[in-house]
């Protein structure tokens, strides 16, 4: 090799040592940013950078370089193993460590033949054997490297592909490079030391590589199974290929000779490497290859075995207080199947309308309440039928989703499909899902898994809802028992009234007695009276006692009374007079803004609007505190006994729901973790209770 070839071999190895001990030293106090294969990487960019300043210093095919060479191997080998353990599945892919433990054992036998090589003397074909020995177990440790990484990538969840992508990328550029360089080798039976020159820059740019990746916030990682013996044997195939090609090209260049095979070389090095490293990662080739060997090699689309045991798994998530709620896993379970990166989850609610119940992975949707009709609700009990929005999207109506699907729906670019979840004929959910990173045609079979696993989920949630109908029956019994001891106390206290109106008639006369007893008659009095009236709301109800209210002259005074405690203002407050009662509303309106004060911070306003819609009046409690999840508000907000506050008895959203439902209204909440919370009240005007209850009717019918 020419002075000016060596010059700048030594020059780009200095470069990629430089680059590959900066990183290694930034990254030694920042371990955690690669979690549990971070000291793996500090120890792979060491003895990178180690073999890189060997190379340097005494050259590229001496001794000392091939053993700095091997000890480099070893390390990234260690570093993919470290990657496969930090999401388990180095327990549950068992070939993974045998294959690693082999190609550690090719590279210690290449130390060990490098170092007795000198005492053995090799001469003429002796020494040809030894090279092409070591160019075999080299061409041998990177197509292993090759299929490893392929196989650490390709298994990972779409989640742990954001953290793996960086790493893989690097090493896998590395061992491109050395791949292609001991196939020229081994063709042309001579170090390619032009080429081998070019290895520092390689380094180089996988630690510009690697950078990133070393910035990006750890994610959970997760194995994700899937038909991996089909996909690894058509890795293999096409790294099988490009080596036949290679040896075809090789023996090409063996006729032609010259100036002109050399610069081949390095054209061919080039444009394999940037086609391996453009096409490889494409997430586009990648779900061809899925699709393609799905519909020529097997004659389903799904492996119904393993997609069973993965459901089973996420529905049968342990549980404890840490645990993902099930709608949560409801939805999770229908993503996995389907590919879907997300997806909600919307619930019947005590009027029959679909609300937000659950996210999953899509906090950015914007989901109004509610969010479908009654007239979707009973079209997808009636039907049963799975919608696919890019039809609806392009104008394709198969059963008359068209009418019922919502504009919010359409217009939420992200969401694929409605599946609807039956269980004996009766609609307990809907989940939407998000489309799929690579987008494809929901077919016959799509439409058969997502039926089927519609109605094993609907069985899940109804059970759950019938458990929670259970416990909160056994709550109720327990607060009849203690409303019998509260009982007991009235008899109680009725009875001392009575003895104290027995003395009376013998100490009447005693100014002291007279005066003791109208201040106890007039505290039980109250109290008892006090007690008969909260008892009551829970009895018939209050629709006998219905009138016309002033709904913004009720906001302002309720405001006020808060006024002295909190900054409670009334941002708008229109003359509407609705049919209610003055007494129960007004209860319900101090629940919810006691509860929106709790909720937030001591000087974050809450604002009280009465606005007119349509033949109603809307009341709106908004605050800008913590906010609910979708879980929270479906399944304890308005539950009885279940209080988030210290002390709390849990029933205030309980009555002022039910006292709103008795005045023949009706409350809806929008919530959002973190921003807030907004409590609507919706009263018929006065005059329009008649029209309100007929139209009802209508709808039932």
């Amino acid at each position: 090799m020419s002075g000016g070839w060596s010059l700048f071999g030594g020059a780009s190895h200095l470069l990629g040592a430089c680059a590959a001990a900066t990183l290694a030293a930034w990254l030694a106090g920042r371990r955690s940013l690669v979690g549990p294969a971070g000291l793996a990487f500090i120890g792979a960019l060491v003895a990178s950078a180690a073999w890189a300043l060997t190379v340097a210093a005494t050259g590229l095919d001496r001794p000392a370089a091939a053993i700095a060479e091997s000890l480099r191997n070893l390390s990234w080998l260690y570093v993919i193993y470290r990657l496969f353990s930090t999401d388990g599945r180095h327990q549950l892919v068992r070939p993974v460590r045998p294959v690693i433990i082999s190609l550690a054992a090719l590279e210690l036998f290449q130390v060990l033949q490098i170092l007795l090589a000198p005492g053995l003397a090799f001469t003429g074909p002796a020494r040809d054997t030894l090279f092409h020995m070591t160019v075999t177990f080299r061409l041998m440790l990177t197509i292993g490297g090759l299929v490893l990484l392929h196989n650490l990538y390709g298994g990972a969840s779409q989640a742990a592909r954001a953290v793996l992508r960086w790493p893989t990328v690097a090493i896998a550029l590395l061992w491109l490079f050395d791949l292609n360089l001991y196939t020229v080798a081994y063709l042309t039976k001579g170090w390619p030391e032009e080429l081998a020159s070019l290895r520092g820059i390689i380094l180089a740019i996988c630690v510009a590589t690697l950078t990133p990746g070393m910035t990006l916030r750890r994610a959970e990682l997760r194995f994700s199974p899937s038909r991996a013996v089909a996909f690894e044997f058509a890795s293999l195939l096409g790294i099988g290929l490009y080596l036949v090609g290679m040896i075809l090209l090789g023996q090409w260049l063996s006729y032609v000779g010259g100036e002109f095979a050399r610069m081949f070389q390095f054209g061919f090095l080039i444009a394999g490497t940037a086609a391996a490293l453009l096409i490889l990662p494409s997430r586009r080739l990648r779900g061809w290859l899925k699709v393609t060997l799905v519909k020529h090699l097997f004659q389903h689309r799904y492996d119904y075995r393993a997609e069973w045991l993965r459901f089973n798994r996420t529905i049968g998530g342990s549980g404890g207080s840490g645990a993902v709620p099930l709608a949560q896993r409801a939805i999770q379970s229908l993503c996995d199947i389907t590919d879907a990166p997300a997806g909600l989850l919307l619930t019947p609610d005590e009027q029959g309308d679909l609300v937000l119940a659950a996210r999953w992975q899509w906090p950015t949707a914007e989901v109004p309440a509610p969010a479908l009709g009654r007239g979707a609700a009973s079209f997808f009990e009636r039907e049963g039928h799975i919608v696919d929005l890019e039809a609806v999207r392009s104008g394709i109506d198969r059963q008359g989703e068209q009418a019922i699907v919502p504009d919010w729906l359409v217009a939420e670019t992200r969401a694929w499909a409605v599946v609807p979840l039956l269980h004996f004929e009766r609609l307990h959910g809907v989940v939407v899902l998000a489309r799929p990173p690579v987008a494809r045609k929901l077919d016959w079979e799509d439409f058969d898994v997502l039926r089927v696993v519609g109605q094993q989920l609907a069985s899940y949630l109804a059970e759950h809802a019938g458990q929670d109908a259970l416990a909160e029956a056994a709550r109720f019994d327990e607060f009849n028992r203690r409303i019998a001891f509260v009982m007991h106390d009235i008899k109680n206290l009725a009875s001392q009234i009575g003895l104290l109106a027995r003395n009376a008639e013998h100490h009447a006369e005693n100014p002291a007695f007279r005066a003791d007893m109208i201040v106890t008659l007039r505290n039980s009095a109250e109290k008892l009276n006090a007690l008969i009236a909260r008892l009551s709301r829970y009895g018939k109800g209050t629709s006998e006692q219905l009138g016309t209210v002033d709904a913004g002259a009720l906001v302002r005074a309720v405001a006020a009374q808060f006024a002295g405690h909190h900054p409670v203002t009334c941002a708008e407050a229109q003359a509407c007079l609705v049919t209610a009662n003055h007494e129960a509303l007004e209860q319900s309106l101090v629940h919810l803004v006691q509860n929106a004060i709790d909720a937030s911070a001591a000087d974050a306003p809450v604002r009280l609007m009465v606005v007119r819609e349509g033949i109603h009046a809307r009341i709106e409690v908004i605050d800008s505190g913590t906010g609910m999840s979708a879980e929270f508000i479906r399944s304890r907000l308005f539950k009885p006994f279940v209080s988030s506050k210290a002390g709390g008895f849990g029933i205030g959203a309980f009555e002022a729901r039910e006292l709103v439902r008795g005045m023949g209204g009706r409350l809806d909440v929008e919530s959002r973790e973190g921003l807030g919370s907004r409590f609507i009240i919706r009263l018929p005007l006065a005059g329009t209770s008649a029209a309100v209850v007929t139209n009802e009717h209508k709808k039932v019918a």
